[in-house]
């Protein structure tokens, strides 16, 4: 039992990182603008965060996302020493990113440390391909799809707004970005807050085999107090911010204007809304580069900074596997060490 509760602590720790890691995804293009002051920015974001755990449970209906996730790895081989492996992998990938500034996937950083510890302890038959693989190609759908979202959203609203006065235009925008920024942390919550809820399923599942847990077979067993604690938890550390996140997203790829920032964040929810319809986790950090990269291609490509561009990129590839297969492997012989010591004392 008290390995069962250390993972749900260390979850949802992971999940307040979570938060303020990521908080730069929907505000930074906020702040960048000048729309709201950094404070402002991260109670907005924080608030509908929170908002989307309703919509999920009395809108939507379920969890499909968290459903995904607690499959990545075959029950059989769902351990607690291996959960918890892979969430103190995550956690440390995550603030080494988080203090680099570097806008990494905390999704596929959790994601790959549960994979990867079940690698390391069973070998690769442990994880469901089919899974792993749906996942994998979203890093490189995901930011696609937002580019190419964002870039024929500009040329719609180029178009149609070609005759409004800019000054006009620019005040219309700045209040629109309000809504976008909202519509963006929804699927924030959404997203991110299930993946969290996805671990904590599968440690209540294995320790129910073991006779310790709360009855839960499946993510639908799940008692209504994870759900909540996971939106809680993600909503407390956006409003923790990442400011060093937030200056790489809001100015670093490309500069933005609040018509961007209205058209970057718009493209990004239908992004999100898109996967949480098809159950697949996403990276909300990959989703908005890419639908940044998209508005600032409208201008022409040397207006995207490609060298930055091209760094986030290999933060994104080298998330899983450097998380998954390198740090979770290490855990896994610490933790399953001491798991197994403290048990035959």
């Amino acid at each position: 039992m008290e390995l069962l509760i250390t993972i749900i602590v260390l979850a949802l720790i992971f999940d307040y990182i979570n938060g303020f890691h990521d908080a730069a995804n929907a505000i930074a293009t906020i702040v960048s603008t000048k729309v709201l002051t950094p404070l402002q920015a991260v109670i907005w974001a924080a608030f509908f965060n929170f908002l989307a755990f309703f919509i999920a449970k009395y809108l939507i209906g379920d969890f499909g996302i968290a459903n995904t996730v607690s499959k990545t790895v075959y029950e059989q081989y769902i351990t607690l020493p291996v959960i918890l492996s892979g969430v103190i992998a995550a956690i440390i990938w995550n603030l080494w990113t988080w203090w680099r500034g570097i806008p990494s996937s905390s999704s596929h950083t959790l994601i790959g440390g549960f994979a990867g510890a079940a690698i390391a302890a069973y070998g690769f038959g442990a994880i469901q391909s089919s899974v792993i693989l749906k996942i994998v190609l979203f890093i490189f759908l995901a930011p696609v799809i937002g580019m190419l979202v964002a870039f024929l959203f500009t040329l719609i609203v180029l178009n149609l707004c070609r005759k409004a006065h800019p000054h006009t235009a620019e005040k219309w925008f700045k209040r629109l970005q309000l809504l976008s920024s909202a519509l963006f942390s929804i699927g924030h919550g959404l997203n991110d807050s299930q993946k969290v809820m996805g671990i904590i399923a599968a440690a209540l599942i294995a320790a129910h085999s073991q006779g310790i847990g709360m009855g839960v077979n499946n993510v639908g067993d799940l008692p209504d107090w994870v759900a909540f604690s996971c939106f809680t938890a993600i909503s407390l550390g956006t409003m923790s911010g990442g400011w060093k996140i937030v200056r790489t997203m809001g100015n670093r790829i490309t500069r933005v204007t609040p018509l961007e920032g209205v058209i970057a964040e718009t493209a990004g929810a239908f992004t999100l809304y898109f996967t949480e319809y098809l159950k697949i986790p996403v990276s909300t950090t990959h989703t908005i580069s890419g639908a940044i990269i998209g508005v600032g291609a409208t201008r022409r490509l040397s207006a995207v900074r490609w060298g930055v561009t091209r760094s986030l990129m290999t933060a994104w590839v080298l998330t899983i596997g450097k998380c998954g297969i390198g740090s979770s492997h290490l855990c896994t012989d610490r933790v399953t060490n001491l798991f197994f010591s403290r048990n035959n004392k």
